[in-house]
């Protein structure tokens, strides 16, 4: 496995990093430590997790799964772990965004949960628009000093939140942000008008969440049985997609490959991007992930796949102006 640095740092990760959503709502505990274990056999060092994650169970379920695992030994330091914090954790009015307070707060208990003395890159969530920067890097900056945070990331930051958060970083003399995390797939390309022009600039490692467009990329026509991939929301967009879907699936039989690595290679293909997060559920969808490592797309493909889901044509401004 070729290992990538993530961003203008010096740290590598694996070209596909493991999310962890499903581990609690979907997959239990014990099936989750397997498919952390084949991961970690088959080479990825990047996990990547969110202190809200737990779906109905509650937040920090998903990461008390991973601090179990972690607890077994001899795991710990083979590993890249991310985590993020943004999001609401309690009925609290400072339970939740990107206070110094919730920031101090929310990485200590991600710690106990984690059962860990460090997070690797700790991720904001979202751009809070109500906090200066200079009380997020100086909560920040204090948990680096501290040793409980190496990295800083963000997630779900459009390319100005992203520019100032690196300008800022810099007057600081502080680091800052190594990597963005954003949603992107044939699906939703929206990224490629200015995020990713944006994190080539400025050294920002790109992590793409969602990379089989929230399951319409990964054989959605074939009927799904359990999973996310049973829910309302998503068979109300098949039907709305029903074209180019069917357009999609008929060119990936074609090309010999399955709907799910022809997503994950198409994302892969894209030099802007370091990690794209696979979200397994079962050993078997691990496994299948993994094979798109080794899909080369051709020309051909790609243009087709162009066709069927067309992008913006362009960073920004060309892709709207001259």
């Amino acid at each position: 496995m070729e290992y990538k640095f993530l961003g203008r740092s010096g740290l590598k990760v694996s070209p596909l990093c493991l999310g962890t959503m499903n581990f609690g709502p979907y997959t239990g505990e014990a099936d989750s430590h397997k498919i952390m274990d084949a991961a970690l056999d088959a080479g990825i060092n990047f996990f990547d997790t969110a202190n809200v994650y737990g779906g109905e169970k509650g937040p920090g379920v998903t990461e008390g799964i991973i601090g179990n695992w972690l607890e077994k030994g001899g795991r710990r330091e083979k590993i890249v772990l991310a985590t993020k914090v943004y999001g609401k954790m309690g009925s609290g009015v400072n339970e939740h965004r990107l206070s110094a307070y919730h920031i101090k707060k929310a990485c200590e208990e991600s710690l106990t949960r984690l059962k860990t003395d460090h997070i690797d890159l700790y991720q904001m969530h979202h751009i809070d628009r109500n906090t200066p920067w200079e009380e997020i890097y100086q909560a920040m900056e204090q948990l680096v000093r501290e040793g409980k945070v190496l990295y800083i990331g963000s997630s779900n930051f459009a390319a100005w939140n992203i520019a100032e958060a690196v300008h800022i970083a810099r007057h600081r003399n502080f680091l800052g942000i190594i990597s963005e995390q954003s949603i992107y797939s044939l699906r939703n390309r929206n990224i490629e008008l200015e995020v990713i022009p944006a994190c080539r600039a400025l050294g920002v490692g790109l992590i793409p969440w969602s990379p089989l467009g929230g399951g319409i990329l990964c054989g959605v026509l074939e009927k799904a049985k359990e999973g996310r991939r049973t829910r309302e929301q998503l068979q109300a967009s098949v039907e709305k997609l029903r074209p180019q879907i069917e357009a999609y699936e008929k060119l990936c039989k074609e090309a010999g490959h399955s709907p799910a690595d022809v997503a994950l290679a198409w994302v892969l293909n894209n030099e802007a991007v370091t990690s794209p997060i696979i979200g397994p559920r079962t050993i078997d969808q691990l496994k299948e992930n993994i094979k798109a490592l080794e899909i080369k797309l051709s020309v051909e493909v790609l243009k087709k796949l162009d066709e069927i889901w067309p992008g913006p044509g362009n960073q920004a401004p060309e892709a709207y102006a001259w």
